[in-house]
């Protein structure tokens, strides 16, 4: 940092006065330095933008000995007006940068919540503030929703946009429903969110830039060992499997962007998915070996799957594109004796026998006395609905997880799966 006196041609920018002096007599101490460069004549002139000085600008003619006259004052304060709107404007970008990076850090979770079925990591982008952001949330019967996706735009409203598709995003999950129709639901949250700011007042920066976003969400199920994956404009996730082969999904709809004028229906996909596969969620394309040039780098850290994650995690980081962020799914076995299946008759007296059989799995997982009395009265009420209303087959399920789920219906639950594992 410079130091000036009050009373030097540099000290009286502050007051935004332009100076034009003789520097041999004005700044004796600095004469020695001055005569080396044959300096004459100074002009400073203050770095301002809306009444606050930024800094200044020094110019010193050494050649002509004549000194500045009006119009080079003219030119000076020209050149610094543009330098100092370039100055304020780079320096509001970088506030607003950092702010908007900062918000978006706090609304996304600290890190990937990995669960019993699922180990995940993420890798984040060098330098954001953008729209990015990701998920993982339980759900019933220990499986796992994980979303990805990304706001068009920089800065805070994108953030705030985020972080608003993020809320909604977890308050459709709850309602159990699937990822296409969650989808649907999702955009029509979208398109009211820019129908919001199309009627901004024509003078808000924000009345003049289209919302759109991409969303991919996908849900794995341990129990069946498949997943379904929705996708709204966003970039296809590359599945890994544990042999190290990494090939795209086959027959995933792309389906278009959330808030688009497209009103074409969201579809979804089904796959088997083995333990110990990866899966790949980016915000950019992701290359593979059928893309021109091959998958590069990011085939090479992939090609050993059955390394702890973090040291896939670090090796990706490392290699990956800085402007490219990365969620990594690892699929987990869940252990068989943490759940329980029973085949029940459609006979009222078959929900006695349900309950006899929900007590002893209950004990033998040694749940306290409460919370099994309260599973034996949800089994009890919900076989009697099911066996009023339904008919056979009926099927009872009870999942021990970080939570206790229990679930009745009538048909099978795995729903049919693509076969993606290659042959041989």
């Amino acid at each position: 940092m410079s130091v000036f006196r009050l009373r030097s041609p540099q000290g009286q920018v502050l007051g935004l006065a332009v100076s034009v002096v003789d520097v041999t007599e004005r700044e004796p101490a600095h004469s020695e330095m001055i005569r080396a460069y044959s300096a004459r004549s100074l002009l400073t002139a203050p770095l301002a933008v809306r009444g606050t000085v930024l800094g200044s600008i020094s110019l010193y003619r050494t050649r002509r000995r004549d000194p500045f006259d009006q119009d080079d004052i003219d030119l000076a304060l020209a050149v610094t007006d543009h330098i100092a709107l370039y100055l304020d404007n780079a320096r509001r970008y970088t506030r607003e940068h950092s702010i908007a990076a900062t918000v978006q850090r706090y609304l996304l979770p600290r890190r990937p919540i990995s669960r019993m079925a699922l180990e995940t990591a993420y890798v984040p982008m060098a330098s954001s503030g953008g729209g990015e952001w990701y998920d993982t949330i339980a759900l019933s019967g220990a499986r796992v929703a994980v979303v990805i996706g990304q706001v068009s735009g920089r800065g805070i409203h994108v953030t705030a946009t985020m972080g608003q598709m993020r809320t909604a995003i977890r308050a459709l999950t709850a309602l159990d429903i699937g990822p296409d129709e969650l989808l649907a639901r999702l955009n029509d949250t979208v398109s009211f969110l820019a129908a919001e700011r199309a009627s901004l007042p024509p003078g808000d920066p924000l009345h003049h830039e289209t919302l759109t976003a991409s969303c991919l969400y996908a849900l794995y199920d341990p129990l069946t060992r498949t997943c379904t994956i929705a996708n709204a404009g966003h970039p296809a996730p590359l599945a890994v499997w544990p042999d190290g082969t990494a090939a795209e999904i086959p027959d995933l709809p792309a389906g278009p962007q959330l808030g688009s004028p497209d009103r074409t229906p969201f579809a979804a996909t089904t796959f088997e998915v083995p333990v110990g596969s990866v899966l790949v969620l980016s915000n950019a394309p992701l290359p593979t070996a059928e893309t021109p040039g091959g998958a590069g780098p990011l085939e090479e850290a992939l090609a050993r799957v059955d390394r702890p994650l973090q040291d896939l995690f670090d090796d990706i980081r490392y290699r990956h594109p800085a402007d490219t962020m990365l969620l990594l799914v690892r699929t987990r076995p869940f252990p068989d004796d943490s759940v329980a299946v029973w085949h029940i008759d459609a006979d009222p007296a078959a929900v006695a026998r349900a309950r006899g059989h929900v007590r002893d799995q209950l004990a033998r997982w040694n749940v306290g006395e409460e919370a099994a009395f309260s599973t034996e009265v949800i089994v009890s009420e919900l076989l009697t609905n099911a066996v009023h209303y339904g008919g056979s087959p009926l099927e009872l399920r009870l999942v021990k997880d970080r939570t206790l789920t229990c679930e009745v219906g009538k048909t099978v639950w795995a729903e049919q799966a693509l076969p993606l594992m290659p042959e041989g």
